[in-house]
Parts: C-alpha cells; sequence; structure tokens
C-alpha cells in the first residue's frame, strides 16, 4: 500500500513539473497608435512592463503600429521596441498601410518585413499584412503574401500547431478573408489573433477559435494595457495587463488542438452569379499577377502597360494577354502609369520617378526624390507633372527628365492624378489643402482648405475634375466642393446626410454633371452648372455600401462606376438603368483602361487583369 502511494505521489509530482514546463506565455500587444496622443508614453510603459517579467517569452504585435504610416512614425515605433530584452514579431495595420507616404515600403525598410513566420514550443506563428494598402476599402491580405503563405503551408506538416497573426479579424472586414481560411484549413490551425478593435472580444472564424486583444492605447483610462497569453496544455489564457498597475483575471481561454477541417465547410462565399445573368459580357483573355496590382493602366496601340506593388511594370498584347515585356522599379508602385508617344512614365515609392520606351520597356532617365513617390504623373506638351512625399510638386522634360521647375511648399503628400486646367496644374494633399499652380513656372496661383484639422479628411485621393471654370472635389469628410478654378474661391459647398460622398467622382462626357458615387453606393449626376448640390441623374441599382475611392468614367454611351468588391457596373447614361455588370474577384477595381466603345481591360486590388468585351 505504501509502495502504491508513493508511486502516485510521485506520478503526481511528474505530471505537476511536466504541466508547470508545458505551461509558458507570451505578450499580445496591438493598435499601438504612434502618433496619437500619449501613444508613446503609453508603449515605452508597456516596454518597460515586459522586460520586468521574465515569464513573458516574447511578444506578437498585431498592427497598427503608427496613426498614420509616416516614416518618422515608424521609425519613433522601432527605436521604443527594440528596447525590448525579448524577440518580437510584427504585422502591420490598416492605418500603416492605407494612408503611408511611402506606399507601405518604409514599414518593410524599418521592421525588415510585413510577414512572419516563427516557431515556438512547437508551435507555428503565422502573420501577414492585412491592408487595405493606399486605397480605402476592406481590408485584403496582399496577394504577395497570399504567395508567401502558400509557400510556408506548402512546407508544413499537416500536424504542425498553427497560430495565425493579423490586424484584421479573419471575416468579412477582409474582402479575402476566405482565401486565408481555405489556405489555413489545410493544415493544423488552432487559433487566430487579431487586433483593430481596440477592445477584447472571443470570436469565431468559420469554426476557427479567434481572440481579439484590446488597444495599448489609455483611451479614458490612466494608462494603456496590453494582454498576457498563457499556454497551458490544450488551452490558451488571455488576461489584461495593465502595466505598473495589475494583471486582471483571465477574461477568455479556449481550447487548442487539430479541428481536422481539411474540407473548409458550407460558409458564405462572395457571389459571382451576375456573371451568368449578363452572358454578354465576356472575358476574352485574363491574367493573374503574383503580386496586388493598386494602381490604373495605361493604352498604348497594342500594348496594356500596368504596374504591380512588387514594383514591376508589365506590358501585355491587348488582343492575348500575353506578355510583351517587363521591367522593375525598385520599390512597391502605387502609380498609374502615364503614356506620350513613345514614353511611358511612372513613379515608385522607391524615391524615383521612371521613364521607359513605350515599345521595349528599356529605362530611358529616372530621377530621384528625397522621398518615396507614390502620386501619378500627367503629361501634356512634353512636360511630366507630378508630385512626391517630400513636400515637392515638380515639372519635368519628358525626353531627358530635367526639372523644369518645382514648388517646394506642399504640406502633406499626393497620391492621385493631378488635373491639368485652363493653364493651371490642380492636385490635393494628404494636409487638407488643395493647390493650384501655374503650368508654365510653378508659381503657387491658390491654395484653399477645408479648415479641418484631421488630415484624413484631405482631398488627396479624388480625381479632381473642372468644367466652365469650375473645379470640383469630394473628400472624406464627405463634403462636395464647388470651387473657381481661377481663384479658389468656394462657389457651393455641401455635406448632405443622404448623399454620402467620399473619393469617387468623375466628369461626364458632355461636361453637364460630375459623377460621384456615395458611401451608399448610389451612382449620381450632380449639375456642373447650378449653384448647389443639384442631382440630374441618378443609377438606377444601387452598388451597396461602398468606401473605395475609383475614377468613374462615362465610355460609348456607358457611366462605369467600379466597387471594393469587385464588380464593374455599367450604366446606361441615358436613362441610369443597368446596362451590365460583371464580377472579377472580391476586391477593389482600379480604374479602367479602354481598347474601344465594345471592350476594355480592368485590373483588382488582389492582381487580377482581365479584359472585357461587352
Amino acid at each position: 500500500m505504501k509502495r502504491i502511494l508513493l508511486l502516485a505521489t510521485c506520478f503526481a509530482l511528474l505530471f505537476v513539473q511536466v504541466r508547470a514546463q508545458d505551461n509558458w506565455k507570451f505578450a499580445h500587444l496591438s493598435d499601438i497608435h504612434v502618433g496619437s496622443d500619449n501613444s508613446v508614453a503609453d508603449l515605452q510603459r508597456t516596454v518597460n512592463d515586459i522586460n520586468a517579467n521574465p515569464e513573458l517569452e516574447f511578444v506578437v504585435i498585431s498592427g497598427d503600429i503608427t496613426e498614420f504610416g509616416t516614416d518618422a512614425e515608424l521609425r519613433n515605433a522601432r527605436s521604443i521596441l527594440d528596447g525590448l530584452n525579448k524577440p518580437w514579431y510584427i504585422v502591420p495595420g490598416n492605418h500603416d498601410m492605407n494612408w503611408s507616404e511611402s506606399g507601405g515600403n518604409s514599414f518593410k525598410t524599418v521592421f525588415g518585413s510585413e510577414t512572419f513566420a516563427v516557431k515556438q514550443h512547437g508551435i507555428l506563428f503565422l502573420g501577414t499584412n492585412c491592408g487595405p494598402n493606399m486605397r480605402m476599402s476592406p481590408g485584403q491580405v496582399p496577394r504577395e503574401n497570399l504567395v508567401w503563405l502558400d509557400s510556408v503551408l506548402k512546407v508544413t506538416p499537416k500536424e504542425t500547431p498553427i497560430i495565425f497573426v493579423n490586424h484584421y479579424p479573419i471575416d468579412s472586414a477582409l474582402n479575402n478573408w476566405y482565401e486565408v481560411i481555405n489556405r489555413l484549413k489545410t493544415k493544423n490551425i488552432q487559433l487566430i489573433i487579431c487586433g483593430h478593435g481596440h477592445s477584447n472580444h472571443h470570436l469565431n472564424f468559420e469554426g476557427i477559435p479567434g481572440i481579439m486583444g484590446r488597444s495599448n492605447l489609455r483611451a479614458k483610462d490612466s494608462v494603456g494595457g496590453y494582454n498576457i497569453v498563457t499556454l497551458a496544455g490544450d488551452s490558451v489564457f488571455y488576461s489584461t495587463r495593465l502595466p505598473g498597475v495589475v494583471t486582471k483575471p483571465t477574461w477568455t481561454r479556449d481550447r487548442l488542438y487539430d479541428h481536422h477541417f481539411r474540407v473548409p465547410g458550407k460558409y458564405p462565399r462572395p457571389d459571382f452569379s451576375a456573371n451568368q445573368k449578363f452572358a454578354n459580357v465576356k472575358e476574352i483573355w485574363a491574367v493573374e499577377d503574383n503580386s496586388d496590382i493598386g494602381a490604373g493602366s495605361a493604352i498604348a496601340g497594342n500594348l496594356f502597360i500596368t504596374p504591380n506593388t512588387a514594383g514591376r511594370l508589365t506590358a501585355y498584347d491587348v488582343n492575348t494577354g500575353k506578355k510583351v515585356w517587363a521591367t522593375r522599379t525598385g520599390g512597391k508602385t502605387y502609380s498609374t502609369p502615364c503614356v506620350w508617344e513613345k514614353y511611358v512614365v511612372v513613379s515608385s515609392s522607391d524615391k524615383n520617378l521612371y521613364c521607359f520606351d513605350v515599345k521595349t520597356g528599356k529605362a530611358i532617365w529616372k530621377m530621384t526624390a528625397d522621398k518615396p513617390m507614390v502620386a501619378s504623373p500627367i503629361i501634356k506638351n512634353n512636360r511630366v507633372y507630378c508630385g512626391s512625399s517630400d513636400g515637392h510638386f515638380k515639372c519635368y522634360e519628358l525626353a531627358t527628365g530635367k526639372i523644369i521647375w518645382e514648388f517646394a511648399a506642399v504640406e502633406g503628400f499626393e497620391t492621385a492624378r493631378p488635373l491639368l486646367y485652363n493653364g493651371l496644374v490642380y492636385f490635393g494633399a494628404w494636409a487638407n489643402h488643395l493647390y493650384a499652380l501655374d503650368q508654365k513656372t510653378g508659381a503657387l496661383v491658390w491654395n484653399w482648405t477645408s479648415g479641418s484639422t484631421n488630415r484624413m479628411f484631405s482631398p488627396a485621393a479624388c480625381y479632381p475634375v473642372a468644367t466652365a471654370n469650375r473645379l470640383f472635389i469630394v473628400a472624406p469628410d464627405r463634403y462636395m466642393t464647388c470651387i473657381d478654378a481661377t481663384t479658389g474661391k468656394v462657389i457651393w459647398r455641401k455635406q448632405d446626410p443622404k448623399i454620402k460622398v467620399r473619393e469617387s467622382m468623375g466628369l461626364s462626357a458632355d461636361s453637364s454633371l460630375v459623377y460621384v458615387k456615395t458611401m451608399d453606393g448610389d451612382v449620381l449626376g450632380i449639375s456642373t452648372k447650378a449653384d448647389e448640390m443639384q442631382v440630374d441623374w441618378k443609377a438606377q441599382r444601387n452598388m451597396g455600401y461602398d468606401i473605395s475611392p475609383s475614377l468613374i468614367a462615362e465610355h460609348g454611351g456607358l457611366v462605369f462606376a467600379l466597387s471594393n468588391s469587385g464588380i464593374v457596373y455599367a450604366f446606361n447614361r441615358v436613362d441610369g438603368s443597368v446596362a451590365w455588370m460583371h464580377k472579377i474577384s472580391n476586391c477593389l477595381v482600379n480604374p479602367l483602361s479602354f481598347i474601344s466603345d465594345k471592350q476594355l481591360v480592368a485590373t483588382t486590388m488582389d492582381g487580377k487583369i482581365v479584359c472585357l468585351k461587352y
């Protein structure tokens, strides 16, 4: 009997020892927002607190590292995080990418990567970017990140437990959530952790347990906070830690095990049924890039030319979709190329403006700025006009790249294509300013501002339009503004709760209407002659909630509106009825390129290129 008791005691001690060895902890930190109020103090306090806790083995940081994605904010965040005395793994969030002056390039430069794959205690931690990159829309794990994820999963044994990290929840907040989930379910995915919501939540992503961690910001409290994550046996426990104050009781737990998904299961997926309804629309050819495409494209004779976020500029035959040539810049490219005779010009986040031979793709010249370039150039009379992120807007000689003039007093940075009209060049910047410069000299003619101090309300992502000496803009503050193109004085300005304009607009073929897309999904035609926001035309089909900035174009009697869920809508100009619609993917559609009145090429943010005949 004593021997049995002794054996039982030894077994119990051994079990406790094994369990103790099996218990380990890490910190989950999210939504730091360096650049916002108290963010630096809150982060430094958290770093000091983590360093003082020897039980925490490493740190996972799930996005929104900065408030606005500036280089200064990223470097500041890095300098504080470098004070951690243990390993840390980081992914970007929407604030780091959507308003980035570097097109997201600086995040990779400062932190080394926007993805990570690391094993801890036999568990594979995988992290990816969430987007949206440079253009407002629902989030999207970039195409190149999915290609990376495929490469990692391909060599991962099926029995290896996986914890996936993203800033966004892996649900419809991401346009391509299902592509991530389908991939993860081919392996032993056991948990998804995220941020974005700024508060703690226990979630479920199509059967995969999910946990959202709170923001590190203090908000209305005296200190910020993070989560201490404990893995014990087959369970995970989350406890909120207020640095230097207290560790609160466990607020949630879940079991970690192999769900044996293997088959994705029956869950909602994007609906492509419209493509059967409008069978007159045919896909002539299609190409899938291995990277995102985050800008418009250009047609040059029989060539279709498009950039991608790997920094490549590629020319395809418009008739067959076959690649004719490809060249590469040194950074992510969010610039719509501009063609003039034998030249094609495009900017890159590697700080350069490039000019290539349109037939061969061979470099003719490049000019370097002090900061990345994420704006699109425009060409007229052998002059190239383009802005950069260094506070400069320049005019270049097309043949040589020689600078003709530069305006060095831009506040913020430019991301759209400027407008050339009546001898002036107009552009918005991410500091609430709209500029008008003399095309010949670069002299400032006027500078308009809405008066807002929130730079996220800037008129920087829309393509301004002008007619009859009236300039029109829309902005994220939901105002539409009509400005005297010569003087910069406001003719009318309105925010209508029933017409929630944002960043999408275009001019009708006869210049009588400014087309706008509202956040509620209406496509409207606003009179260019009235002295108020007068609706003179309306599309007869609502597109659904949509926040993407897109160019609305009229071509061949049709009005084309683009969605952030991969749909091209074509409305009849005469009465607003639906001529056709076609769904390409589930991600944002870039500005279209028209081959003829019955044929176009469309690209989407997730790298789809499709030639449509209708």
